[in-house]
């Protein structure tokens, strides 16, 4: 298994009338947690892509189980629970406020893609060189 963690301070423009986090900002939670786990992993989106492969998500979740609000320091925990095989990779989250207090679960399928054919593609090298180590 493998996870990582990265920290997003709620903006005022993320919340809703409620003073709640707007549940459509999760998805830009997770997205920024991935690129970010991704780059210290030495995986860039944008090398990735520049080598004809692309990664769409395919499914979204999220449960919300309480809410952040503004100003809040979320910690945002990405976990693999498995390897990536085929052409899928699925990401868990996990967000947390500054009490350590469980918000929200979510997850993200993601499958590559060739990008001149528009078809799934196995999972890149890059991504099981940088991963491999952390699955047994």
């Amino acid at each position: 298994m493998f996870e990582s963690e990265v920290q997003i301070r709620v903006r005022y423009a993320e919340t809703d009338q409620m003073g709640y986090v707007y549940h459509g900002n999760y998805a830009a939670y997770y997205e920024v947690t991935r690129t970010e786990v991704f780059r210290r992993l030495g995986i860039e989106y944008k090398e990735m892509e520049a080598t004809g492969t692309m990664m769409p998500v395919l499914e979204l979740k999220s449960k919300f189980i309480r809410p952040a609000k503004y100003d809040d320091l979320l910690t945002i925990k990405l976990l693999l629970k498995s390897k990536p095989h085929g052409s899928r990779i699925k990401f868990e989250y996990e967000v947390y406020n500054e009490q350590g207090t469980l918000l929200t679960i979510g997850e993200t399928i993601m499958v590559f893609v060739d990008m001149k054919t528009g078809r799934p593609t196995e999972v890149p090298a890059l991504i099981h060189g940088k991963l491999d180590e952390h699955f047994s």
